[in-house]
């Protein structure tokens, strides 16, 4: 197209003439076309040379950037990326790290999932790109996870409830009816049961929900009560009128979180980066906290 000429074209190819005869043939039998005829002034394209002419830019340039995938910039970056993550983990995780996003990646959409049962399988099928959630025992190694950290856990009650000011016991617990925040693949975890979670020693009234800000809600109004991390407390706004306790010594526990990617995406440039992000902005949390502390 830019030489009208095989012979000028061959040499930008630095391939021979007959060479490129049997190139620009194989072009006519793939579009059936002619595309190029001979003229006074060279060769001419057709009318089907030049709208495939008129597309080719935008198709080698979407070529060459597969190609230089290496180069990745977040600020040019376009696209989605899905996390499962708690909503009591990402009350606290993702102000910060989307804060920093917003700055460094603006064309990222982060779509974000609470609910996500068999979590390493969809992670595997690509259904997930990460998934922030609590630290399983083994993990296979076509996953790759980094721990995040962890916090012992706490029972929340409402300002004035009557276990204030008590030595808590798992009786003394079993009184009140209890929130059970959801844990996706609760069942290949192997957590150990929860002191309030009994239903021979507590009340049969229970609640079971994912919505922690729900959850929290419903203890301001009643005397149930909530173990979840002991971190909340220090969104002052989230638990507000809300007290955070101690477990019985008994049934102290401390969870750790993680976050795990399937190796598929290891390779992937913006994987890796906001792989890196997230562990940042983890450490970066840390730091506030022990400078607060």
């Amino acid at each position: 197209m830019e030489e009208r000429s095989v012979s000028g074209a061959a040499r930008r190819m630095s391939i021979t003439q007959p060479a490129m005869s049997k190139t620009l043939g194989r072009l006519r039998e793939t579009f059936n076309d002619p595309l190029f005829v001979r003229s006074k002034r060279g060769i001419q394209p057709t009318p089907r040379a030049q709208a495939i002419a008129a597309e080719l830019p935008q198709i080698l340039a979407a070529a060459e950037a597969l190609l230089e995938s290496g180069n990745f910039s977040p600020q040019s970056f376009r696209g989605e990326i899905t996390i499962a993550i708690s909503e009591y983990v990402g009350l606290s995780l993702l102000p910060p790290l989307i804060a920093r996003l917003q700055k460094t990646a603006p064309g990222l959409r982060l779509r974000t999932i609470t609910r996500v049962e068999g979590q390493l399988d969809e992670l595997a099928a690509g259904g997930l790109d990460f998934a922030v959630q609590l630290t399983r025992q083994d993990y296979s190694e076509e996953f790759r996870y980094q721990s995040l950290g962890g916090s012992p856990l706490a029972v929340f009650v409402r300002e004035g409830h009557p276990l204030i000011g008590q030595t808590l016991t798992r009786e003394e617990l079993g009184r009140f009816p209890a929130i059970s925040l959801y844990v996706s693949d609760r069942n290949d975890l192997e957590l150990p049961p929860l002191p309030n979670s009994s239903a021979d020693t507590g009340p049969s009234g229970m609640l079971e929900t994912s919505h922690l800000l729900t959850a929290l809600e419903v203890l301001r109004e009643t005397d149930f009560t909530l173990v979840c991390p002991a971190y909340l407390a220090r969104n002052h706004g989230a638990t507000r009128d809300v007290v955070a306790l101690p477990l019985p010594n008994e049934d102290a526990q401390y969870v750790d979180y993680a976050l795990v990617a399937h190796r598929r995406t290891q390779t992937s440039p913006v994987h890796q980066w906001l792989w890196n992000e997230i562990i940042d902005t983890v450490r970066g949390m840390r730091l506030r906290t022990v400078h607060r502390g």
